[in-house]
């Protein structure tokens, strides 16, 4: 059976169509319990991901061979521009808060690079494009809208994402090992009262810094992720 490894997965949202396509998914990531769980052929494993020798070990000798596909949500906390504004009181508590969370990015090429599987990064726009290199693709998530049915309903948080990921958030990927970016089926999105795109609720109704809004506002765009899918599959 073929593999594939998403590392930073908690929601398990944006595997659904691996798993679908018959695919043993391995999805990695501290909020999940600790050790190895196991739900069919999805694999959920609870540990905090370092970019370093005993971690890339650690999860290639786990997973075996066989993996074609790896993807990535690294914590952009401590990276998005959009918190820009809280970058000096991060670096003056840590002054290695960005590079530790650069090399956790690129952790998820290291172990494409172990397979020489197709592999996506996905992070906000952010100091990545700086303090690793530019990406390869950006994208809106209503822009990949058209790949979820018309009747779409978000299957975890319908009272905060827009049906058919309806909303701009200018989303970036780092890629390689012959990645396919997948053509685009825009959606319209909701508009104001002059005529600018409205983001979802996740951006508006939830501020804080709790868990669970952090889980919320960082929730893969599915459309996207079922694109991608096919175009890698």
């Amino acid at each position: 059976m073929n593999k594939v490894i998403f590392l930073y997965e908690y929601s398990t949202l944006s595997v659904q169509d691996w798993l679908a396509g018959g695919y043993e998914v391995w999805c990695f990531d501290g909020q999940h319990p600790t050790g190895v769980t196991k739900e069919g052929n999805l694999v959920k494993v609870g540990m905090w991901l370092e970019r370093d020798i005993p971690t890339i070990d650690t999860i290639t000798e786990m997973v075996g061979e066989g993996v074609v596909f790896v993807g990535g949500f690294p914590e952009c906390t401590d990276l998005a521009v959009s918190g820009a504004a809280h970058f000096k009181k991060k670096l003056q508590a840590n002054p290695d808060c960005q590079k530790i969370a650069t090399e956790r990015a690129k952790l998820v090429e290291d172990i494409a690079n172990f397979y020489n599987a197709p592999w996506f990064a996905e992070n906000p726009v952010s100091v990545l494009s700086t303090l690793w290199r530019k990406p390869n693709y950006s994208f809106h998530p209503y822009e990949y809208g058209g790949y979820l049915p018309e009747d779409d309903v978000h299957p975890v948080y319908p009272e905060y994402i827009n049906a058919r990921d309806a909303y701009p958030k200018k989303t970036c990927l780092w890629t390689g090992n012959g990645f396919v970016m997948p053509d685009k089926m825009e959606v319209d999105t909701p508009k104001d009262e002059n005529g600018k795109a409205l983001y979802s609720k996740q951006h508006s109704k939830l501020g804080g810094k709790s868990t669970k809004t952090k889980n919320i506002r960082s929730a893969s765009p599915r459309g996207v992720m079922k694109a991608i899918y096919l175009a890698n599959k």
